[in-house]
């Protein structure tokens, strides 16, 4: 066994682990009871995903990540911003699902991109419509039949082009589908028996603290890199684990922008205490962090009620606000949709709020909070 437990120093890591512990216990308290429960929750998905793409390296902003899943991009994608919506995208499946799926047999391999969202089991057969009994050579269907029939020559034609240019080789196959071809994925990368290792470690620490197997798990996962091309789903799978043992019961704890407060020495250091203290503490910084986001949006939220004031009971700014705290940024369109307005009418109501707007474009615009 590549990764020992054995070796950590558990009297070094009772207080901090029942410091993170606390402060995220406090945190999930907080969001339970609070009024900004959902928007809290998706501004975490997101913030998390940003900082998630940070310690892998890459650079990718919010309002960009906002924009793309809101297909209003600025700019083409690029291969960090496609990464960092499926950080997101793979957050929100984790939430959705029961405790407990992330680690099953299906989720892992639903997580790790083995099964598509279509090949899971869900008790759902597939099936074909039942054709019509019709004739086939009716005059409605006549011109579709004309359409398939210059089809089918155009392709046989295009064929034996190919065949005649190729000399009558087959030609080369393409990349397959899951990206398992040995020019992107290392052929001596085992990722089963990485996998089957970190499971071991999972087991192991059974008997110790949730929150201290939580941090001994997400270093297993870096040490062993379990998986060649998503090293962030270590900490997705450690956040649903903190969920799953009822430390955070009530949301996914976004753990990556803990880790940025904590410095990349102590995080990558030799000695394996020293690098779980590390992770701890990262624990705990996340926590700290959510609660104090939680409190600015609480203030931006009463800041821009103040504004409410001597407004007719018809308006609909109130429902704007709570769309506005909810969400990291809002479009017109999105405004338009969700509120009932004109896109006129949408651009206005964000002009009264004195919102930043984060486009920089005349049309398409978009706006978030100050």
């Amino acid at each position: 066994m590549l990764y020992n437990i054995a070796h950590l120093q558990l009297e070094k890591l009772l207080v901090p682990a029942s410091r993170a512990g606390e402060a995220l216990a406090r945190l999930d308290e907080r969001i339970l009871r609070s009024p900004l429960r959902l928007g809290f929750i998706e501004r975490q998905d997101f913030g998390d995903a940003i900082s998630s793409m940070w310690v892998d390296g890459e650079l990718v902003h919010m309002e960009d990540l906002v924009l793309h899943e809101a297909r209003m991009d600025v700019r083409a994608p690029t291969h960090e911003m496609i990464s960092a919506y499926r950080i997101l995208r793979t957050r929100r499946t984790i939430f959705a699902n029961v405790r407990g799926w992330a680690f099953s047999a299906s989720g892992l391999s639903r997580l790790r991109g083995k099964i598509s969202d279509t090949d899971e089991s869900t008790g759902l057969q597939s099936f074909s419509p039942a054709t019509p009994d019709v004739d086939e050579t009716s005059v409605e269907d006549a011109p579709l039949q004309d359409a398939f029939s210059e089809l089918d020559a155009l392709l046989a034609r295009s064929t034996a082009t190919l065949q005649a240019v190729t000399g009558g080789r087959d030609l080369p196959p393409s990349l397959p589908a899951n990206d398992s071809h040995a020019l992107i994925r290392d052929a001596d990368w085992d990722e089963e028996e990485r996998l089957e290792e970190w499971r071991q470690v999972h087991d192991a620490s059974q008997a110790l603290p949730p929150i201290l197997r939580a941090a001994i798990m997400l270093d297993a996962w870096n040490k062993l890199e379990v998986l060649q091309r998503s090293p962030w789903l270590g900490r997705l799978l450690t956040a649903a684990f903190l969920r799953d043992s009822g430390v955070s019961p009530d949301h996914l704890p976004a753990l990556s922008p803990g880790l940025r407060a904590v410095a990349r020495d102590r995080r990558h250091a030799a000695d394996q205490t020293e690098r779980t203290v590390a992770l701890l503490d990262s624990f705990y910084e996340a926590a700290v962090g959510g609660l104090k986001e939680h409190d600015r949006l609480l203030h931006a939220r009463e800041r821009m009620l103040r504004k409410l004031v001597g407004r007719r009971s018809s308006s609909r700014l109130p429902a704007l606000i709570d769309l506005v705290v909810a969400r990291p940024v809002v479009s017109a369109s999105v405004i338009v949709k969700e509120l009932g307005t004109t896109p006129q009418g949408a651009v206005g109501l964000a002009n009264q709020l004195e919102l930043r707007e984060v486009t920089g474009r005349g049309r398409f615009r978009a706006w978030g909070m100050l």
